[in-house]
This record gives C-alpha cells, structure tokens and sequence, in this order.
C-alpha cells in the first residue's frame, strides 16, 4: 500500500456505511449523512432533481458524456441507510470517469419498509428511465435502443440482482454493463459470514450483515436469492447481464464473490472480478485517504466507456442540452 496512505483514516470513515447490533437507525442514517456530505462536486459535475415512477432521484451529469448512455446508481446503507446526499459526491466521480449521467434514486428503506419495498421502487425508477431515454433516442434520430448501466455496492447488490431476476426481456436487452462494489451475496443463515465467530475485516463482520439482513428481511428467509444472490438458481442467473465486481483483497465478502464469478461464468455469462491488494471494504469512497481510490473509478471508468460495440459510434452531448431534455416533456 502507497506510504501516503491514510489507512486508519479511511476505516474510521467506511465504518459510516455499516449498522451493527450496537446502532439506532437514526443516529446511524444522521452519522452517514455527516460524514459523506459534500458541498462541492469533483470535475464540474452537476446535480439536478427530479422525480421518475414519483420517486425523488438526483441526475449528477459531467460536462461531457454519451448521449445514449445512463447510469442507475442504487446506494448501499446495510438496507437501513444510505441516501442521495450521502452518494453525492461518490456518484458524481462517477459520473465524471464514466462520461455518462448517473441517477441516483432515494428508495425506501428499512426498518420502515422492508423487502421487497426497495426492489419495487427500483423496478418503477427503471421503466421510466428506459421509457424516457427511449424516447431521447428516437428524437435524436438514433435507431437504437437507450444503454443503461446498474451500479450498486455493498446491501445494493442483492437489491440490484432481484431487480434483474424479474426484469422482462425487452428492459434486460439495454443493460450493457452491470457494476458491483463490495457486494453483499450471501446474508444466509447457512453463510460462514453469519455463522463463524467473530468473523470481520477493518470495517465489515458477521454481526453487520446479520443485523442489517434480519431487518430488511422481515418475515421472508434472508437465505431467498432475492436477498441472497449467491443462492439463485441457474435459471434466475440465466443470461445476466455483463458483471464487473470490484473490491479489495482484505474483505471478508471476497469468497463469495469469487463463488458467485464461478457460478456466472459456468453458466456461460460474463463476469468479471477485479480485486485490489491490500485494499478495504469501498476504499472507493475513501479517496481523500487512499491513493488507489482514484485509480479503481478510473478502471471503472475504462470498463463502461469501452464495453461498446467497435463499429458503434457514440455521440456526445453538454449539460445545456442535457437540461434541456428534462424539462422537455415528450
């Protein structure tokens, strides 16, 4: 790891993003609130609000990005937290690496609302993006469907999969790339995670996903692969979506995500796993601690604005005429 970094720095403020045995919702919602806000975005970045399906979504757009390309960002919190504010300032470097909006709904959370209430805003925030870049597409006199891009991290993850297992054919065919930060795979009873005594990393344990898992599970098993990917079936996992997970070498999610690569590419999808050495539970979000933070959103940078089709050409648009496509109504 660089000299430079600031590794105690960095787990004092990713320890925001977990709920323990020993949280209060409130005060853990008000302590991620505290310490990810930002009142400036990196590379003139900017945010707009808007509703999609009724539900409050911020559009973060860089001053250059592809005009058929969005991404639908869904935060993690341990299902209890996390929130627009809060994955401001993450989602807009974003934005700024991958060339392309992100959105960033502020779905429902736990204890309040519990499964599969955050699936269904999702599912409802998608269909009217799809409707409305569709929409784009054609007045733009383009003759293809919009490219949508699923970013999700850490309890997102299964949020994002059951999104995906129940999607219909005509919305799964525009998702171009799916992005996993730390994933949350497996929050069985079965999981070692759960299971094995004192089982952790700097900022995740056992105890995390346990808590956070029977909260948002309510009266459903949190072994159903709606909330635990790792254990869906082949028919659910059946022509998923391209797959790239990235996370750090000292995480206690890393097996999992390693059985879930293997399971993807058995069954003859595309999936990748990007692991980095030495490296913590979303170092990603650490970047004024960790060096490497800044490299790993330039890799996924590479990821999404390559995963084109060679003979494709993209087009580019500025934010004047990105507002001026919101407040058109077709």
């Amino acid at each position: 790891m660089d000299a430079k970094n600031d590794l105690k720095g960095a787990i004092k403020k990713l320890k925001h993003l977990t709920f323990t045995s020993k949280s209060e919702v409130s005060s853990f919602r008000k302590k991620m609130e505290n310490e990810f806000n930002s009142f400036f975005l990196p590379n003139g970045v900017e945010c707009s609000t808007r509703k999609y399906a009724n539900i409050d979504c911020d559009i973060l757009a860089p001053e250059i990005y592809a005009s058929n390309r969005i991404m639908l960002y869904i935060h993690g919190g341990s299902f209890v937290g996390g929130s627009r504010t809060v994955y401001k300032n993450f989602c807009s470097s974003l934005a700024a690496k991958c060339f392309c909006r992100v959105v960033v709904p502020e779905y429902r959370l736990a204890p309040e609302n519990l499964y599969p209430s955050p699936i269904e805003d999702i599912q409802e925030v998608f269909r009217a993006l799809f409707t409305e870049e569709q929409i784009a597409c054609s007045l733009n006199g383009e003759n293809t469907i919009p490219e949508i891009i699923i970013a999700a991290d850490g309890s997102a993850a299964p949020i994002a999969c059951s999104f995906i297992f129940n999607l219909r054919e005509r919305y799964r065919k525009c998702i171009k790339q799916i992005i996993f930060f730390s994933p949350w795979l497996n929050v069985s009873q079965e999981s070692k995670l759960l299971t094995t005594r004192k089982m952790c990393d700097d900022v995740m344990s056992g105890d995390v996903l346990r808590k956070s898992s029977c909260i948002f599970a309510g009266e459903t098993s949190p072994g159903s692969p709606f909330i635990s990917p790792l254990l869906a079936t082949d028919e659910q996992l059946k022509d998923f979506p391209p797959l790239f997970i990235q996370m750090g070498e000292k995480e206690i999610l890393l097996e999992d995500a390693q059985n879930f690569t293997n399971r993807m590419t058995e069954l003859g999808n595309k999936c990748t796993l990007d692991v980095w050495e030495k490296m913590i539970y979303m170092f990603q979000m650490a970047d004024e601690f960790i060096h490497e933070s800044h490299l790993a959103l330039d890799k996924i940078g590479w990821v999404v604005t390559t995963n084109q089709s060679e003979h494709k050409k993209m087009e580019f648009q500025n934010k004047p005429k990105l507002e001026h496509s919101l407040n058109s109504e077709a």
